[in-house]
C-alpha cells in the first residue's frame, strides 16, 4: 500500500467512525449509552455531592426527582467533534509521511476522555443554575442553558485543540493561524449535519440555537486571537512584562 493509499484510507476510517457513532447515537436509548453517562455521572456526584439512580429508559435521576441526566446528556456530539478534530488535524499534519493506524483508537481515546471530563464540567455548572437560577431580561432559562453548553464544549474542545497544538510546536503565531480549524470542525458537527439531518424543519427553535452556535464560538475564537496576538506583538517588539 503506498502512503497515498493509506492516507486514503485512514481518513475514510476516521470518516467511517464518525458516522457510524453519529447513527448510532440518533437511535441509542439511555440504557445502550450507559458506556459514558455511568463515568460521567460518578465524577458529577463526586464533585456536585448529589446522589443520582439509574431509570431504565430515562437516565440517571437525582435523589430529589428534579434533574435527569437523560441521552441528550451523553456529549456524544462533543465525542464525535473532538475526535474529528484530534485525528483530521493528526491526518493533515502528518499528510506527506507515513502516519500509524494508532491514531484512530488514540484520537477516540482522548475525545472519550475529554467528553467525561467537559460533560461532568457542564452538568455540575447546569446544577448550580439550576439551584440559584440565573435571570436576565435578554435570556430565557432555556438560553441560558443553550449558551452555557455551547461555552463550555467549544472552551474544551478549544482548549484540547490548543494543547495538542503547543504540544507540537511552541509557535504562538502557529496557533493563531490554525484558529479556523477547530471553529469550521465544531460548525460542521453542530449546524451543518444537523441541517443535512433536517433540523431545519423545527423551525424558529433550530434557528434560534443555530444564532447561538454560530455566533458563541466566533466571539470567543475573536478573543483568543487578539490574546494572542497581544502577546505576540509584545515579543516582538521588546515589551517586558511587568514584576
Amino acid at each position: 500500500m503506498t502512503q497515498r493509499m493509506k492516507w486514503s484510507a485512514q481518513l475514510f476510517g476516521v470518516l467511517l467512525c464518525a458516522l457510524g457513532l453519529k447513527y448510532f447515537y440518533s437511535t441509542a436509548s439511555p440504557d445502550e449509552l450507559r458506556w459514558i453517562l455511568a463515568p460521567t455521572t460518578g465524577l458529577v456526584e463526586l464533585l456536585s455531592g448529589r446522589s443520582f439512580e439509574f431509570e431504565s429508559h430515562a437516565g440517571y435521576m437525582s435523589s430529589d426527582n428534579r434533574f435527569l441526566i437523560a441521552a441528550s446528556c451523553a456529549g456524544v456530539n462533543f465525542l464525535l467533534t473532538s475526535f474529528l478534530m484530534l485525528s483530521l488535524r493528526k491526518l493533515w499534519r502528518d499528510r506527506n509521511q507515513s502516519t500509524s493506524w494508532k491514531l484512530i483508537p488514540t484520537a477516540a481515546v482522548i475525545a472519550y476522555l475529554s467528553t467525561i471530563i467537559a460533560n461532568t464540567f457542564r452538568i455540575c455548572i447546569a446544577l448550580e443554575l439550576q439551584r440559584h437560577p440565573f435571570s436576565s431580561s435578554w435570556l430565557s432559562a432555556n438560553q441560558v442553558h443553550r449558551l452555557e453548553g455551547i461555552v463550555v464544549y467549544f472552551g474544551f474542545l478549544f482548549f484540547l485543540f490548543f494543547l495538542t497544538e503547543r504540544i507540537e510546536s511552541r509557535d504562538s503565531t502557529r496557533v493563531i493561524r490554525l484558529l479556523p480549524f477547530p471553529l469550521a470542525i465544531y460548525y460542521a458537527t453542530t449546524l451543518v449535519l444537523p441541517l443535512i439531518n433536517g433540523g431545519h424543519k423545527q423551525g424558529m427553535v433550530f434557528w434560534e440555537h443555530s444564532f447561538f452556535v454560530l455566533i458563541t464560538p466566533l466571539l470567543g475564537i475573536l478573543l483568543v486571537a487578539t490574546f494572542l496576538f497581544l502577546k505576540q506583538w509584545k515579543n516582538f517588539s521588546g515589551v517586558k512584562e511587568p514584576t
